[in-house]
């Protein structure tokens, strides 16, 4: 069942770039931007995390936490983000136990690739509540940038 805007988002612990183990719990008290992308140094994921850490020091302001995830193991994610200058963690769903809990997974991806996140992106609020809930079927699509903002700065 897909998660909706009122809904506790789900706890989870994912290794990061840097191995080391991150919770959603971690940063209780601070808005958390989720976005979930299928694959690590493919165009469309550069770009979604590429507006995210474009905007960075903006989230910052607001207090709110960028996390990017994918099923891309730690090691492809730490060189991901050392050759894009990524300010904030990107965590390995290698399990892909997270982005089932989100409803943010294909069955089938391209050349036959099962249990790849979908592109998605999620506002949680200071106590855990989803605020925003975006999952794209069409991974060659960007998440509403715009609407994430808006919701971030309210």
């Amino acid at each position: 069942m897909a998660l909706k805007v009122g809904d506790q988002a789900p706890d989870f612990k994912l290794f990061s770039s840097d191995n080391t183990v991150v919770s959603l719990n971690d940063f209780k008290g601070k808005k958390v931007i989720l976005h979930f992308f299928p694959l690590a140094f493919t165009s469309i994921c550069t770009e979604q995390l590429c507006t995210m850490r474009d905007k960075f020091g903006y989230y910052k302001k607001l207090n709110a936490q960028v996390l990017g995830i994918s099923v891309d193991t730690p090691f492809t994610l730490a060189k991901f983000k050392e050759d894009n200058n990524y300010q904030f963690p990107l965590l390995s769903d290698f399990n892909k136990e997270v982005s089932n809990a989100y409803d943010a997974q294909y069955e089938t991806f391209v050349l036959g690739l099962k249990g790849v996140a979908k592109r998605a992106a999620f506002v949680i609020d200071e106590q855990g509540t989803i605020k925003y809930a975006e999952v794209l079927e069409n991974a060659g699509e960007l998440p509403d940038f715009t609407a994430i903002d808006a919701i971030v700065n309210s």
